[in-house]
């Protein structure tokens, strides 16, 4: 039994596929980050991530499909589940020894799968950019958090950075632990060991809010309420429009 471990990076996954070629041996199990079990039977083959050896993989598969597809790898890759590894990694060697491009052979159960992960992946990080809610700082900067169904965060950076490239921002992950913080030149990644912000409804602690944000929620909230025509409500499509994991990240829901 071949079981590979890597660092659960892209780049990461992209070594442990060379690196089974490299050695011909094919992942039966793919483990992955520091506190993954070890196995039963038999040696884990622990895979340190090489920019290089990553590329190599990278422009492998847009050789034998397309950039689009690579791309689309990687936005599967970032549903962060537990047995995506080593279905990607199933994909990724099944796109390169397959003699034409079959990224779009839905007749494949293998290429079915990752393009349903695909759709889910690409639906959640719309929904992140439409109900994502910032929230103004006493030093007047923003502030925005949420738990994604998957690990969107890094595919909707692009958006928050156009859409508000003339304010700062933090936009956090609460689910993962991590975040992006826009400085008006920038993009960087950060962490918080200690967060002021209740994790139940990703509001900060009003000591760290604005005034003017304080009275703008109320009026948020009060204008929500008016707009409400109680003879026309239809809460079947009010869910379907707008799950409901994401109503207590909405100030104007008010829900702890």
């Amino acid at each position: 039994m071949n079981v590979f471990s890597f660092d659960n990076t892209f780049e990461g996954l992209l070594t442990l596929i060379f690196e089974s070629y490299r050695q011909g041996r094919f992942p039966d199990e793919i483990l992955s980050g520091e506190g993954s079990p070890g196995v039963l039977f038999g040696s884990t083959i622990l895979v340190e991530t090489d920019d290089r050896k990553a590329e190599r993989v990278w422009k492998g598969i847009i050789s034998h499909s397309s950039e689009e597809n690579a791309h689309r790898i990687y936005r599967v890759f970032l549903a962060d589940i537990r047995d995506t590894p080593l279905l990607l990694a199933k994909f990724i060697c099944f796109t390169i020894d397959s003699v034409k491009n079959e990224e779009t052979n839905f007749a494949e159960p293998l290429v079915l799968e990752v393009h349903k992960i695909h759709q889910k992946v690409c639906k959640e990080a719309h929904r992140v950019q439409m109900f994502v809610r910032f929230q103004k700082t006493i030093e007047a900067s923003y502030y925005a958090s949420f738990a994604p169904m998957y690990d969107v965060l890094p595919l909707c950076i692009p958006h928050f950075r156009d859409r508000y490239a003339d304010q700062s921002w933090i936009i956090y992950d609460l689910k993962r632990n991590y975040g992006f913080l826009y400085d008006l030149k920038n993009v960087s990644r950060v962490v918080f060991d200690e967060l002021k912000v209740n994790t139940q409804n990703g509001q900060l602690h009003s000591a760290l809010l604005a005034v003017d944000e304080i009275l703008f929620q109320k009026l948020w909230k009060q204008y929500y309420r008016s707009i409400c025509i109680q003879e026309r409500k239809n809460d079947k499509v009010h869910r379907q429009l707008l799950p409901k994991r994401f109503w207590k990240y909405l100030p104007e829901k008010g829900i702890l």
